[in-house]
C-alpha cells in the first residue's frame, strides 16, 4: 500500500470537528444503553468477559460522562438487534468486537457498562465493560473530550467489581470465577497517538521533549503497570490487542487529503514500532507472572488486510465512512443525526471516520476467535477459555 507522511500542520479540521461535535452531544438525547440478552448461545463456556479499552469496545460507559466523545445518537447502533436499533453508547451500527467474542464463547448476556446504574447484583455474572471513547492508556489521553476513562481508572473501577464479587460468590468462589472462568480483553492504545502524540497544538510540549522511542516506551511501562495489577486482582487470561493502521481510518485520510490507496505514514509507523514492543512485553509477562496467558491479538495485520483485499470480503469501500460528513471520505464530522448515511452498511469497512462496521468487526472477531498465530498467538480465544 502506498503511504505519504501526515502533514501535522493542518488544524483547522480538527477543530471544525471538535466543534461539530461538540453541538451534536448538546443536542443528542440520551437514551438507554442496551444490555441484550444472547438468547442465541447457551452459557457454559465463558464466566465472565471483562472489556478494557477504548471506543473501539465501549459499550455506553460514556453515556454517563459529561463528554465530547459519545454515540448514544442515532443512527449509531441502528443494527444492534439487542436493543431494536436504539442506540446503546457503541461506536458502530451493531456489535463490537467484544460483543461479538463473547457471544461466540458461550456468555448469555453482554458485558455492562460498569457505569450503567443496573450494573451490580447478578447482572455482573457475565462480565463488565470498563471501556470509555477517547481513553488510552496514559492519563493525559482524550482530555480533548473533556472526560473519559482512562486505563487506570479502569483498573481501579476493577477493583470495586473483583470486591463485588467476593459478595457475591464468597472469596473462594469468586477467585476460581475470576482465574480461570473469565477472559480478560484490553484494547486501547491508537488514542494514544491520535489523541495525544499525533493531535496538532495539543502535543506539541510532548513532541518537543519525547522521541517517539520515549513516549512508546512510557506507554508500554504504564501498560506493564496496569496488567500487573490487573493479575494482582486474580486475573489471569487476558486478551491484549495491537494498535490499528491508524492511519488508514477515513478521517486521516480526509484530513490529509490522500489519495484512496495512500495512508499517513506517519501514524502507522508509530503504531508499529508500538507493536512490536508490545508482543516482546507481553511474552515476557507469560514467564514472569506465574499462572498467567497473555494473548496477543494482531489486530494492525487483520484490520490492513480488511484495507487491501476488501473487495475479497465482499466489501465495496474501505475508505469512506458509512456514517459522517465532511470531504472526500466523510472522515471529518463523527456520526450523527446529520450525518450522510450509505444505503448498504454491511459493505462498509469503516461504519465512521474512526471505527469499523459490525460487518468488519464479525470478520476481525472470528479471526481472533478460531485464527492461527499470525493473527492471535499463543493460542486463540476459543482455545484461550478452554484452558
Amino acid at each position: 500500500m502506498a503511504t505519504r507522511a501526515s502533514t501535522s500542520s493542518r488544524v483547522s479540521p480538527a477543530f471544525t470537528f471538535l466543534v461539530i461535535f461538540f453541538l451534536l452531544s448538546l443536542t443528542a438525547s440520551v437514551e438507554a444503553a442496551g444490555r441484550g440478552v444472547n438468547n442465541d448461545k447457551k452459557g457454559g463456556g465463558l464466566g465472565a468477559s471483562f472489556i478494557f479499552g477504548d471506543s473501539l469496545v465501549d459499550a455506553g460507559n460514556n453515556n454517563y460522562l459529561s463528554t465530547l466523545s459519545r454515540a448514544n445518537m442515532k443512527p449509531n447502533g441502528i443494527d444492534f438487534k439487542a436493543s431494536g436499533g436504539t442506540p446503546t453508547g457503541r461506536f458502530t451500527n451493531g456489535r463490537t468486537i467484544g460483543d461479538i467474542v463473547g457471544e461466540e464463547l458461550g456468555s448469555a448476556n453482554y458485558a455492562i457498562p460498569f457505569l450503567a446504574p443496573d450494573a451490580k447484583g447478578k447482572a455482573l455474572l457475565a462480565g463488565v465493560n470498563y471501556a470509555s471513547g477517547g481513553g488510552g492508556i496514559m492519563n493525559a489521553t482524550g482530555r480533548i473530550f473533556v472526560n473519559r476513562l482512562g486505563m487506570d481508572v479502569q483498573v481501579d473501577f476493577f477493583n470495586t467489581t473483583r470486591k463485588q464479587f467476593d459478595d457475591l460468590l464468597g472469596k473462594e468462589k469468586a477467585k476460581d470465577y475470576i482465574a480461570k472462568k473469565s477472559i480478560f480483553s484490553i484494547t486501547i492504545g491508537a488514542n494514544d497517538f491520535l489523541n495525544n502524540y499525533l493531535f496538532p497544538l495539543l502535543s506539541v510540549g510532548t513532541r518537543f521533549t519525547q522521541t517517539p522511542d520515549d513516549f512508546i516506551g512510557d506507554m508500554l511501562e504504564h501498560l506493564r503497570d496496569q496488567l500487573t495489577r490487573l493479575y494482582q486482582l486474580d486475573a489471569r487470561k487476558f486478551v491484549i490487542g495491537n494498535v490499528g493502521p491508524i492511519g488508514c481510518i477515513p478521517y486521516q485520510k480526509t484530513i490529509n487529503q490522500l489519495d484512496e490507496n495512500e495512508c499517513v505514514d506517519l501514524a502507522n509507523k508509530l503504531a508499529n514500532q508500538y507493536n512490536v514492543r508490545l508482543k516482546s512485553l507481553l511474552e515476557e509477562l507469560n514467564k514472569k507472572l506465574p499462572g498467567a496467558m497473555f494473548v496477543h491479538a494482531n489486530v494492525y495485520d487483520l484490520v490492513m488486510e480488511l484495507i487491501t483485499n476488501y473487495d475479497k470480503y465482499g466489501f465495496k469501500s474501505a475508505t469512506k465512512a458509512c456514517c459522517g460528513n465532511g470531504g472526500q471520505y466523510a472522515g471529518i464530522i463523527p456520526c450523527g443525526p446529520t450525518s450522510s448515511l450509505c444505503e448498504e452498511r454491511d459493505k462498509y469497512v469503516f461504519w465512521d471516520p474512526y471505527h469499523p462496521s459490525e460487518a468488519a468487526n464479525v470478520i476481525i472477531a472470528k479471526q481472533l476467535l478460531y485464527g492461527d498465530v499470525k493473527v492471535i498467538s499463543p493460542v486463540n480465544l476459543s482455545k484461550l477459555r478452554d484452558m
